[in-house]
């Protein structure tokens, strides 16, 4: 099946939609709007619900009306919201109140052996309790797009981090996720596990669906969709994704 019949197409929100942690752009929005009068388009972000809201939802129309189309699932699919005219919670994945100690600690335990020097400035939280998902990002969560790129353009101290972490939390599924991020949710919450819920909730067989994301590389945090044998698209920025949507609704 060719990429423009499938029914529905999942995208990844950080590089791939928008700049990492950075509002979609209204050029995005119009694009995403239009294929949503065609499709089905789910959205999968290892960010928090209020997190979607600012960087993504919020750059679309007040007046958007075609919502019925578009599922979210934040922090990293262990959850999935739908639109009955606000967003409503179909499932959660919840972090017990010892699992996320236990997560934090480990953090805080590994992080200064992996080489991992906390900068003099921060810019929000380091480590962040998302409820189904703990987030550590290396600059803080709201650093500067510009700092995120330059500080670990390969990923090379992020899987390194990521790597110390695994055998520490083996309960958990650690990810690197945006530029400058790792998140660590219960094990099997990832793209793949999300990519899963939405086949069930949907009814739709995999080979009716498509993934596009930045980081389908061994490590990172949309590698695991591909393990689910669905069709896959590996973009470089939301520039690519653009393109790409463009063709879709040309």
């Amino acid at each position: 099946m060719a990429a423009y019949s499938k029914e529905l197409i999942i995208f990844d929100l950080d590089g791939t939609l928008t700049p990492s942690k950075s509002p979609m752009d209204a050029e995005m929005a119009e694009l995403l709007m239009r294929l949503l009068a065609q499709k089905k388009v789910a959205v999968v972000s290892g960010g928090g619900l209020p997190q979607f809201q600012i960087q993504f939802l919020r750059a679309f129309p007040t007046a958007a009306d075609n919502f019925t189309n578009l599922i979210i699932m934040p922090t990293s699919g262990a959850r999935l919201y739908i639109w009955k005219g606000s967003w409503v919670e179909q499932y959660a994945e919840h972090l017990t109140p010892a699992e996320k100690e236990k997560i934090m600690t480990t953090l805080n335990l590994t992080l200064p052996t992996t080489g991992y020097v906390m900068p003099q400035k921060i810019y929000g939280p380091l480590i962040e309790d998302r409820g189904s998902q703990i987030t550590f990002s290396a600059l803080g969560q709201t650093a500067p797009l510009e700092l995120k790129l330059a500080w670990d353009p390969q990923r090379i101290q992020l899987q390194k981090i990521a790597e110390a972490l695994r055998p520490r939390l083996p309960e958990f599924e650690v990810s690197v996720g945006g530029s400058t991020s790792i998140d660590i949710t219960h094990r099997g919450i990832n793209k793949s596990f999300a990519i899963r819920k939405l086949e069930e909730y949907l009814k739709m067989p995999l080979d009716h669906m498509l993934f596009v994301g930045d980081a389908i590389f061994p490590g990172g945090n949309d590698y695991p969709a591909k393990a689910t044998g669905i069709d896959c698209i590996a973009v470089k920025g939301p520039e690519e994704t653009k393109e790409i949507i463009r063709e879709w609704i040309a």
